[in-house]
């Protein structure tokens, strides 16, 4: 999505971001170069989408698998800040992203061969119903043709249309991962969960091999299939100035740390300094040098 933050006497700064492309962004920061982060979703022919293109490609993110759907646009929103905290205002009617799962033979093509598949809530919730199946059975056949499937719950109300439908919806997306990864706070409110360990014992109950509850600036809960379960503490940040990005860069220090060898504890102890550091500057993503010697 097109980002515009900063806002102080009017004045945002044009970017580009967005939950998906933010994991994507450092996971590929923080992975050796011989290996490929590809990013998959849809974009317009407009002049933004090209922009967006060049900026992910510029980031060593493949663009290959990104799906071009004439006079659509990506979505934009913007961030302001508020009483310490961060609000979001979102345009999605004419997003390319939402009709990403109308061409199936596109979307399959896409995840053809990939060693993990990576989707989130907002991924879901963006698009139609019928969508939603066609994207869950191309990520089933990802799995069943050898992928690790990772999904970040990513809860977002506003882009729902009941609580009923976001909760069944989730919870249908979090059954066909081998790895979930929410959010403790967020999750309490709709399921009930006394505690980030409750979330997670929910998770492994659906299927999951692995969870990480995160639970902002307190202790992730690392549980697993096979019996480990341990809260990870997150390290004093040096300073706090833009919680934008926060989660989705805990996944990507997570997942590099998972796929470079790192047990689950160890992967959330990295993926903990790297949000660390994101927080520390404006904005979702931050430059990659900062975030790789962590």
């Amino acid at each position: 999505m097109i980002e515009m933050s900063g806002g102080e006497g009017g004045m945002y700064r044009l970017g580009y971001a967005g939950d998906t492309l933010n994991t994507a962004w450092y996971a590929r920061a923080l992975l050796p170069e011989g290996w490929d982060v590809d990013y998959v979703t849809a974009l317009g022919d407009d002049m933004y989408s090209g922009e967006m293109r060049a900026f992910i490609k510029k980031a060593g993110i493949g663009t290959e698998r990104i799906q071009t759907i004439a006079n659509r646009r990506p979505g934009l929103y913007m961030i302001h800040q508020e009483k310490g905290d961060r609000h979001f205002t979102y345009w999605r009617g004419q997003s390319a992203a939402k009709l990403l799962a109308d061409d199936v033979e596109a979307l399959e093509a896409a995840v053809v061969g990939a060693d993990t598949v990576y989707f989130s809530g907002i991924s879901m919730a963006i698009l139609a119903p019928r969508a939603r199946g066609k994207l869950m059975r191309t990520i089933v056949k990802a799995r069943d043709a050898g992928a690790t499937v990772v999904f970040d719950t990513n809860l977002r109300p506003a882009l729902w249309t009941s609580p009923r439908i976001m909760a069944s919806t989730l919870t249908a997306a979090a059954a066909i991962a081998d790895i979930v990864l929410p959010t403790h706070t967020d999750e309490a409110p709709l399921f009930g969960d006394a505690s980030p360990e409750a979330t997670a014992e929910r998770y492994l109950k659906l299927g999951a091999q692995e969870v990480v509850a995160k639970d902002g600036s307190k202790p992730a809960f690392v549980a697993t299939a096979d019996g480990v379960r341990q809260y990870v503490p997150a390290p004093q940040a040096e300073k706090v100035v833009d919680a934008t990005g926060a989660g989705d860069s805990f996944n990507g220090g997570y997942l590099s740390g998972r796929a470079r060898g790192l047990s689950p504890v160890e992967a959330a102890e990295r993926a903990h300094r790297v949000a660390g550091v994101v927080i520390g500057h404006k904005g979702a993503l931050v430059d990659p040098e900062l975030v790789r010697e962590v």
